[in-house]
């Protein structure tokens, strides 16, 4: 088995509608229309979106909210990814910093969506 990508990520969310407001206003995220399940593009990659009481047929042993730790890739300069956040009242948990990523080292901040659940923003 080669694996090749991830194509999609479901995270357990307290309220779809206000998950998919803050991805994609704050990511910048489309979001999916007409689709099996309520979420955005993220890239070529999908994120759903579930609600803790309504999960589907297969999912993870304990879902919950509050439990993803997701690193997404940036394109802007990190300067204007902070304006940004901040523009939006996010807070920013930590950094800009150095860290090693999957393809070398990166510069990111940490911030949570409205689940808590926790995002690093970083950029290359």
């Amino acid at each position: 088995m080669n694996i090749r990508d991830i194509d999609h990520i479901t995270i357990t969310v307290s309220d779809i509608a206000r998950s998919e407001r803050f991805y994609h206003e704050v990511f910048d995220m489309p979001i999916l229309e007409n689709a099996e399940h309520p979420g955005v593009m993220a890239g070529k990659q999908r994120i759903y979106f579930v609600l803790s009481d309504n999960q589907p047929k297969f999912h993870a042993d304990k879902p919950t909210t509050g439990a993803i730790d997701l690193c997404v890739i940036a394109k802007d300069p990190m300067d204007s990814i902070v304006n940004h956040l901040k523009s939006y009242f996010v807070p920013i948990l930590e950094g800009p910093s150095k860290k090693e990523a999957a393809h070398g080292e990166v510069t990111s901040i940490i911030i949570q969506d409205p689940d808590k659940n926790l995002i690093e923003v970083a950029n290359y």
